[in-house]
C-alpha cells in the first residue's frame, strides 16, 4: 500500500466552497479568463476615449505655433519652427488680454460666492434637522434639472428692471445662482460623510456653530470643496450663453468666450488662423493648469463618499 501510494502523482489542492464542498482550481480558470477579457476591453475603450480627447488639444496647440500656410498645407505635421508671433497678435490686436482679465475678475467673484454660500447651505441641510429640510434640499436638486435657456427671457427683464444689465455684479449674481444647485447637492452628500464627533467636541469646548463650521468642518471638507470648485470653475469659465444675453455692452466688458467667438467670426475677413488657435489655447490653459495642480484633490473628493 505504501509503495502504491508513493507512485501516485500528487493531487491538486482544492479550495473549500461556501456550501462546505470543494471547488477545484480548474473551475476558477474560466472566471479569471473572463475577467482578463473584460479588463482588456475596458482599457481599450478608455484608451480610445483618451485619444479622442487628447489629440484635438494637441493639434490646437501645435497649430498655434504654425504659420497660416503650414496650417493649410500640412495640418498634421509638426511645425518647422516655433512661430510665437500669433500669440502676440491674439493677445494685443485681438484684445485677448482684456477679455482674459475680465473673465478672471468675474470668475473669481462668482466662484468665491458660489463656494461660500453653497457650502454654508449644504452644511445646514446635512447637519441640522428642521421642518422643511428635505423640501429645501429637493428645491436645490430640482434647480439642476431646469434648463437655463428657459429662464433667459424673464432673467433678462429682471436684470434690466434691477439696473444690473451689462454689469459685472449682476452677472456674478447670475453665475452664483446658476452654480448653487450642483454645489449644494455635491457638498450635502460630502458633509454627511464627515464624522459628527469632531463637531460635537468643538461645541462642547464652547465653539459656536459659525466657528465650528469655518474652523473645523470646512477644513475637513477641503477635498470636496476643491472637487466642486474645479467643476464650477469649468462651467463659469466656459460659459457663453449667459454673458452673450446679459453682457451685451461695450467691447471692453466682453468675456473670454465672447472674445473667442468674435475672433472666430473675424477670420472670414482677416484669415489669421494661427492667431485664432493661439487665442483658443490661451482660453484652455487656466482650465488645464487648475486640473493638473488639483488632480489628486479632485480624485479624493470624488471617491471620499464611496470609500466611507
Amino acid at each position: 500500500m505504501a509503495a502504491s501510494s508513493e507512485g501516485r502523482a500528487p493531487s491538486r489542492p482544492s479550495a473549500p466552497s461556501p456550501g462546505g464542498g470543494t471547488v477545484t482550481a480548474q473551475a476558477e480558470q474560466p472566471k479569471k479568463t473572463e475577467g482578463g477579457v473584460l479588463n482588456v476591453f475596458s482599457h481599450g475603450i478608455l484608451a480610445i476615449w483618451g485619444l479622442m480627447v487628447t489629440l484635438p488639444l494637441l493639434w490646437a496647440v501645435m497649430s498655434a505655433f504654425k504659420t497660416d500656410k503650414e496650417i493649410f498645407t500640412s495640418p498634421w505635421a509638426l511645425p518647422k519652427a516655433l512661430h510665437v508671433d500669433a500669440w502676440g497678435r491674439a493677445w494685443s490686436e485681438a484684445h485677448m488680454s482684456q477679455y482674459f482679465l475680465n473673465s478672471v475678475l468675474l470668475v473669481a467673484g462668482s466662484l468665491t460666492g458660489t463656494m461660500l454660500l453653497g457650502s454654508m447651505a449644504a452644511y445646514v441641510l446635512a447637519r441640522f434637522d428642521f421642518p422643511g429640510n428635505r423640501f429645501v434640499y429637493f428645491l436645490f436638486v430640482g434647480g439642476m434639472s431646469f434648463p437655463i435657456i428657459l429662464a433667459l427671457v424673464p432673467l433678462f427683464f429682471v436684470m434690466k428692471n434691477m439696473h444690473l444689465l451689462n454689469t459685472y455684479p449682476g452677472l456674478i449674481l447670475v453665475y452664483i445662482a446658476y452654480s448653487l444647485p450642483f454645489t449644494v447637492f455635491f457638498m450635502t452628500g460630502f458633509f454627511k460623510t464627515l464624522p459628527s464627533s469632531v463637531a460635537e467636541a468643538a461645541l462642547i469646548d464652547g465653539a459656536s456653530h459659525t466657528r465650528t463650521f469655518f474652523q473645523v468642518m470646512l477644513p475637513m471638507a477641503k477635498p470636496g470643496l476643491i472637487s466642486v470648485g474645479i467643476f464650477n470653475f469649468l462651467g463659469q469659465w466656459n460659459q457663453y450663453l449667459l454673458p452673450a444675453v446679459l453682457n451685451i455692452g461695450d467691447e471692453d466688458k466682453k468675456l473670454l468666450p465672447q472674445g473667442l467667438v468674435a475672433l472666430a467670426a473675424s477670420q472670414r475677413y482677416k484669415g489669421d488662423w494661427s492667431g485664432l488657435f493661439a487665442g483658443l489655447v490661451m482660453a484652455m490653459l487656466p482650465v488645464l493648469a487648475a486640473y493638473v495642480v488639483f488632480q489628486r484633490q479632485v480624485q479624493a473628493g470624488l471617491t471620499a463618499g464611496a470609500l466611507k
